[in-house]
């Protein structure tokens, strides 16, 4: 990859050399479809209801996993279950759900496969009752997290919101949802906002906030 990235000596953060510009250190510098998740998705405040629905069941596959391992199957993924679309997987087969345990393009647990139908009616009744976009941003006062973290912060993994949302969200049937599912959840669609704040993105996900009564 040319311009190559180096670490910061004096941080945790990353510099592109090519570009200079400065980036948490998590993605993998020479994998380009990960700086790109980073630079342009992570933590941009997400307020499509079906979008987050997707992205859920997209983290509960990665339990267990690295996101790249996920990031790199996302069409499959999308192909596999009818693009996300809820009313369609709320009432999939269970033929149907079987066959996916035969396709090498995505992760084939059984288990994660057969939660995406119960999931699906689960987000159909939290849905009707409050809205899925709705219920999240009211978790957070209508307002992402912003966490100011330092580079040199101890990364966080969940929090106290994280495990009392799970908990809230198996009690409305959902799966695949512990507290660390959730909280990268939350990075992941801008309800927290943890890039270091020398990160170029950090200021580039405040920049995209909506206002919400």
């Amino acid at each position: 990859m040319d311009p190559k990235l180096i670490r910061n000596r004096h941080s945790d953060d990353i510099i592109r050399i090519g570009d200079g510009l400065t980036r948490c250190s998590w993605p993998n510098e020479d994998d380009e479809l990960y700086l790109a998740y980073h630079d342009n998705a992570w933590g941009v405040p997400e307020y499509d209801d079906q979008a987050l629905f997707a992205k859920l069941i997209l983290d509960g596959f990665q339990a267990g996993l690295s996101w790249i391992v996920i990031l790199r199957k996302e069409e499959a993924f999308r192909t596999a279950f009818h693009n996300f679309d809820p009313h369609i997987l709320a009432t999939i087969s269970d033929q149907e759900l079987d066959a996916q345990m035969q396709n090498p393009g995505i992760v084939r647990n059984r288990s994660k496969i057969k939660s995406v139908k119960t999931n699906a009616q689960a987000y159909l009744k939290l849905h009707q009752e409050v809205g899925f976009a709705n219920y999240w941003w009211q978790q957070v006062g209508n307002k992402p997290i912003d966490r100011q973290r330092k580079a040199d912060e101890p990364y966080p993994t969940k929090s106290e919101l994280s495990e009392a949302i799970s908990k809230d969200l198996k009690k409305h049937g959902f799966k695949f949802v512990g507290p660390t599912i959730v909280y990268a959840f939350m990075e992941a669609v801008g309800l927290i906002n943890n890039h270091v704040v020398t990160c170029h993105s950090h200021q580039k996900c405040r920049n995209q906030i909506k206002e919400r009564a």
